[in-house]
């Protein structure tokens, strides 16, 4: 299966080098536009909060009062809250990197990449809401369709669970600060960030080859290339003339799922974890499906 898709991939680059170009050109833009300066500074910061252990003491009185309302450690504030701020894919690597340096069990980390590795609240406000659809008075209301469901599905999945991070059963480790630490952030995030570079890259073109499918139907279309690049996916969808009723439910079916490309970012993020990725796909489907319910509820 790999190699037919590997072969097809090598016999559209030689086929259609004009399009293979022009679409690797516009995931590198996103790329370098999008994801590099937004992402690669908090990269760096979060591998040196996480290594110094500056955000511990902060994260432990955080946690007296979440623990209360949602089942989490002291050590997932942390990726939780970024996952949502920041967006696709820190959530899953922040994840990666505490379970890595011993600071949050492989259970727990198991459990909570799956809901907080989601779409930035900047890239629904700015490129689906303002630029795409123009109705950007639906903001919040999108924002709880889109993250809202996950996260009551964690809720649910552990709420009989009860995390500790390793850090809250011993003695605290002392917070430390140097240059060494900084370099290594440093090559961390750059490193990170050109794995992103290189999946968008691929998916951008993959995404382009689907437009040659012989499929009439343009709803068909914009699914097959929005579930797999949601970029590709959302500006091939706006340029429909769908209508709102159609093309916002559509956008947020790729925006939920985050799209193949997506779940193979996530997948390079947490490999050195040996974390399952059947239920993240399994969180991210039903997350989907009812995020699109409530997209359609809205519409109408």
């Amino acid at each position: 299966m790999y190699l037919i898709i590997l072969i097809g991939f090598l016999f559209y680059i030689l086929g259609f080098p004009a399009e293979s170009v022009q679409a690797a050109s516009i995931g590198l833009n996103l790329w370098y536009e999008k994801m590099l300066p937004t992402l690669l500074p908090f990269s760096i910061l979060s591998y040196i909060f996480i290594q110094s252990g500056i955000l511990d003491r902060f994260a432990l009185a955080v946690h007296r009062i979440l623990k209360h309302l949602f089942p989490i450690s002291s050590a997932g504030i942390f990726p939780l809250t970024a996952g949502l701020l920041f967006g696709f894919p820190m959530g899953s690597k922040i994840t990666a990197d505490l379970v890595l340096s011993g600071k949050m069990s492989k259970e727990e980390g198991q459990r909570l990449f799956c809901v907080c590795n989601n779409i930035s609240p900047i890239f629904i406000g700015s490129f689906i809401l303002n630029e795409s659809l123009n109705m950007p008075q639906i903001r919040i209301a999108t924002y709880l369709i889109l993250y809202v469901p996950p996260l009551v599905f964690y809720m649910l999945w552990n709420r009989n669970k009860r995390f500790i991070a390793p850090m809250e059963e011993s003695e605290k480790k002392a917070t430390s600060m140097n240059f060494q630490l900084i370099d290594a952030g440093i090559m961390n995030g750059f490193e990170t960030l050109a794995k992103l570079g290189g999946y968008i890259m691929i998916f951008a073109i993959l995404a382009q080859m689907t437009t040659l499918l012989p499929i009439k139907s343009p709803v068909l279309k914009c699914l097959i290339i929005g579930f797999t690049e949601i970029t590709n996916g959302i500006s091939y969808t706006a340029n429909q003339a769908l209508g709102f009723r159609l093309s916002y439910p559509l956008m947020i079916a790729f925006t939920a799922f985050g799209g193949l490309s997506g779940f193979a970012q996530t997948a390079s993020m947490v490999k050195d974890t040996g974390f399952s990725m059947f239920p993240y796909l399994k969180i991210k489907v039903m997350g989907t499906a009812v995020s699109v319910l409530l997209a359609v509820l809205l519409v109408n």
